[in-house]
């Protein structure tokens, strides 16, 4: 392993492949910040630059790209409650109100910390321990991620506020009705499409992402005639722009971090998961572990809430290298498109890949830690004259939180059914809104949807028909009975306790 990371750092350190980690993290922060763009997009957009560099350069490069855009994409999620990466929009459940109390420079610094620590014990797990967790991914079957799909939905109960746990179930459904839509993957026939060819290939995330946050958080803004600018124009623009965390607010992320970097890490290492799933389910695990007095806080601008999610979805972003690296199996969307790059430059990912190509695996687990650094030096310096977007008044911010909307979905498809959709699900999402309904249930179930379908159909097909597959493997067994437990408490909490 030794020789291995002597490749690695000889190669990461080259002049070229050094300037290569600045401009894919300089270019991933900077789309990330941009609501409606992504890694996967910036990354596909790269593969025909990156064909004339060598193939250790050029994934350098994509990886740069990679978590950079994770890196700066909580921005947006902060500031305008427009998350630039599906990955960081748990990041906006306390990022967004803690801008609210004119506290963005802080928060922002928070994302920051949280962001690095994350993505460096990550890289140092990758280093150390990426064989043997190549075998863990193997271990997982169809059943596996089925229950593991449904214990990411159980973790509504922990981003739902108190007595609202009928209202999170609720809009599981929904995001899971919205994600149905579309052609069948098995046989091709469309479902709900209302024979409409524009819907026969499902709904964007994005799109659902910027109408239930984005769009629906300007309407509300309008309906309720609140300024959320106010509590920035009553402070100085130094203070707005303040990145000063306090010692007890360090002391929280201290005990947030090696636990979200974990969890994040492991859900990364298991191919389909991937960040948004990872900080889902981090946000919900910090929520059950703090006190009852800290868990009031969360959804209004908690310390750990913003921590935990952060410092997961980096973590998942090294997590998912694992599977492609070591098994050829993509992790995630952006790492599927790095595979194809990959194959495009006659490299084959597998479990030969440290002898045939050490370099290449190496030197991309290196330029991860130094990535990290570069990211690091780059966004603190920047972050008090990013948070001075919230000084902006409300009559400039509503039409720009709109226009990007807009904007940004019609420049992914060009079509003119999908802003006339947008509108029509923001509306949808702003009534609910008024009625206290949570919204990222919805988006948590929609990102679920397509996977946990796809795994149920390939278990019952693997057991006859038969539901048994829920408890004849171990693993899917203790997975259905922490499912069992975390819904009976929720249910207890939300009507047995209230009665008694």
């Amino acid at each position: 392993m030794i020789e291995g990371i002597l490749i690695g750092l000889k190669t990461a350190l080259s002049f070229q492949n050094l300037l290569m980690v600045m401009i894919g993290c300089f270019a991933g922060t900077i789309i990330g910040m941009l609501p409606g763009l992504g890694p996967m997009t910036a990354i596909a957009l790269m593969i025909p630059i990156t064909y004339g560099f060598d193939p250790a350069t050029g994934l350098i490069l994509m990886a740069g790209v990679y978590y950079g855009a994770v890196f700066g994409g909580s921005t947006s999620s902060i500031l305008i409650n427009a998350p630039g990466v599906p990955g960081t929009v748990a990041t906006s459940f306390d990022g967004y109100p803690m801008a609210q109390q004119g506290k963005a420079g802080k928060a922002l610094a928070i994302a920051a910390y949280s962001s690095f620590a994350g993505g460096t014990i990550a890289a140092i797990f990758l280093l150390i321990a990426a064989p043997s967790l190549s075998k863990v991914s193997l271990s997982f079957r169809s059943p596996d991620y089925f229950g593991l799909m449904i214990l990411g939905l159980t973790a509504v109960a922990a981003f739902s506020s108190k007595g609202n746990f009928l209202k999170a179930m609720m809009m599981c459904v929904f995001g899971l009705m919205l994600a149905s839509v579309g052609q069948d993957t098995l046989s091709d026939i469309p479902r709900f499409t209302f024979n409409t060819m524009n819907l026969s290939d499902g709904i964007s995330f994005v799109l659902v992402v910027m109408a239930t946050f984005a769009m629906s958080e300007a309407l509300t803004i309008i309906i309720k005639g609140n300024d959320p600018t106010k509590a920035a124009k009553q402070i100085s623009l130094t203070d707005l722009g303040s990145i000063k965390v306090s010692k007890e607010e360090t002391k929280q992320m201290a005990k947030t971090i090696p636990r979200s970097s974990i969890l994040g890490f492991i859900i990364g290492v298991l191919p389909g998961a991937g960040a948004t799933i990872a900080s889902f389910l981090a946000y919900g695990m910090e929520r059950n572990f703090v006190s009852n007095e800290e868990k009031e806080k969360f959804g209004k601008g908690s310390v750990q809430g913003l921590s935990a999610p952060e410092t997961a979805n980096n973590a998942a972003c090294s997590g998912a290298f694992v599977p492609l690296l070591t098994l050829g199996i993509p992790g995630s969307g952006t790492t599927a498109v790095m595979l194809g790059a990959l194959l495009g430059f006659g490299i084959q990912p597998g479990p030969r890949l440290y002898e045939t190509n050490p370099e290449i695996f190496w030197s991309v687990i290196m330029s991860m830690y130094i990535g990290m650094v570069v990211l690091l030096i780059l966004n603190l310096p920047l972050i008090p004259y990013i948070a001075r977007i919230l000084a902006v008044p409300r009559t400039f911010l509503i039409p720009m939180i709109l226009f990007f909307s807009v904007t940004g979905i019609y420049l992914m498809s060009f079509n003119n059914f999908d802003i006339f959709l947008m509108i029509g699900i923001a509306v949808v999402a702003t009534i609910l809104r008024l009625y206290d309904f949570p919204m990222p249930p919805l988006i948590l179930a929609f990102v679920l949807g397509g996977l946990m379908e796809e795994n149920l159909r390939r278990s019952l097909l693997i057991s006859d028909g038969s539901w048994s597959f829920l408890w004849d493997r171990p693993l899917t067994f203790c997975i259905m009975i922490v499912i069992i437990l975390l819904v009976g408490w929720q249910i207890y909490n939300s009507f047995v306790k209230k009665k008694l």
